[in-house]
């Protein structure tokens, strides 16, 4: 499918999607517990890529009016029957990594190729530190990957500079082992945010972590219980910023309601927003940001701890004032797509001033003027979006491919881009 864009003006008031890294997150701890209400899950690609492998291992979730029940495996997940596909889903598969330390068998993860192309060692390296076995089928430290499981308990090394998704993969294991599990950082820890997420979640499920001066601990023989009357997920920062970058550059007010204060790092978007200029507000009580046209400057911004902000950046900065340069940026560039050439390559396609370097983006929004192109979406959602909103203020048409694919962290994201204004086409 192909979407088109055209120049246009949009306002209105808008609800941010449920947050892709709680629901992943909240559905794996219902499958280590025993039984689990998820109120307002994303259900999206992604989402559902998690559901089938937690089902893999012997859980089952089904639908409900409020959201999803999962019945778990508690601390004996299954040998799974077949292989699991975790589809484009990264973290699916690097949280299915650490059940998979626990399952008394082999376990054998794959995805799309896109994901079989994402680096998985840190992880294999973990398992095998642990006692068990890991491997890359094709020996290059990325998917198809061969489990078999660890030994119960112990310390592991791990980078903290590749993914912050292998902590978590090990917090949430570790908590369902005999004596649990003691991460050393080897190097600087990125993303910390996400790391943060799971510390909140676990401890809403009753599961407590511990910080050290050089890592984390988790306790052994601790029980995943939700919260009486159900886990409820929060609204989605990174989803929000492509709605917001829209008011910000295509007139306004846009609103944006369910947006509260927590540990999502992507709610850097508005004081990143504020810092250019925008005309923003943001009541934390009643969880609404309301973002306003104007004229916006380029900025420095470090995306060391928000590497799903990039590509929004990126259009921000293109259309602002001055320079903008987005810098530690190099993990970006392992995510669905090299996410930093892929917005450098269409956004100089579209016809933005840039320079690309490996571990900064900077783009001259006083020498760029953006003009409708046909570009590619890469089959990544966030690079789709964010060029959506490109569109928005390019001279012309911008037409992206792949368009379906923003069904893995914001379904129907074209429909809710139509009803604040936008001349949106979908073809096939």
């Amino acid at each position: 499918m192909h979407a088109t864009v055209a120049t246009s003006t949009v306002s209105g008031t808008v609800t941010a999607p449920p947050s892709k890294s709680y629901t992943h997150r909240a559905i794996f701890a219902g499958a280590y517990g025993a039984e689990s209400e998820i109120n307002r899950p994303l259900v999206s690609a992604d989402t559902r890529a998690s559901m089938r492998a937690v089902e893999a291992f012997g859980a089952t979730v089904r639908n409900t009016e409020q959201g999803l029940f999962v019945s778990g495996f508690g601390d004996q997940p299954e040998v799974p029957a077949n292989v699991i596909n975790c589809m484009n889903s990264g973290t699916t598969i690097r949280l299915a990594m650490g059940v998979a330390g626990l399952v008394d068998g082999t376990t054998v993860l794959t995805g799309d190729e896109s994901l079989r192309s994402r680096p998985q060692g840190p992880m294999l390296d973990a398992i095998d530190q642990l006692g068990g076995q890991a491997r890359s089928t094709r020996s290059n430290e990325q998917a198809p990957i061969v489990i078999d499981g660890w030994d119960d308990s112990g310390t592991v090394q791990v980078p903290g500079d590749v993914s912050s998704q292998f902590i978590t993969s090990l917090l949430m294991a570790g908590a369902r082992t005999e004596a649990g599990i003691e991460i050393g950082l080897t190097s600087q820890l990125k993303s910390s945010p996400y790391v943060e997420i799971t510390i909140e979640l676990l401890q809403d499920f009753g599961v407590a972590v511990e910080r050290l001066d050089t890592g984390y601990a988790v306790q052994g023989s601790q029980q995943y219980d939700a919260p009486t009357g159900g886990y409820t997920v929060p609204g989605d920062f990174s989803a929000a910023s492509y709605l917001l970058a829209a008011g910000a550059i295509a007139g306004g007010p846009v609103t944006v309601d369910g947006l509260y204060p927590g540990p999502q790092g992507d709610s850097e978007i508005i004081p990143i927003l504020e810092r250019m200029g925008a005309n923003i507000e943001w009541d934390t009580d009643a969880g609404q940001a309301t973002v306003t046209e104007t004229n916006l400057t380029g900025v420095t911004v470090d995306v060391g701890d928000t590497p799903d902000l990039l590509p929004t950046l990126a259009v921000l900065g293109a259309v602002a004032d001055g320079t903008m340069t987005i810098e530690n940026c190099e993990h970006v560039r392992y995510k669905e797509t090299d996410r930093v050439s892929a917005m450098a390559d269409s956004l100089e396609a579209m016809g933005a001033s840039l320079t690309e370097e490996q571990d900064r983006l900077t783009i001259y929004g006083s020498e760029t003027d953006l003009t409708g192109a046909t570009l590619e979406g890469r089959g990544d959602h966030r690079i789709i979006m964010s060029l959506a909103v490109a569109g928005l203020v390019a001279d012309g048409e911008t037409t992206i491919s792949d368009a379906e694919d923003v069904d893995v962290s914001f379904p129907g994201f074209f429909d809710v881009l139509a009803e604040v204004g936008a001349d949106v086409a979908i073809t096939d």
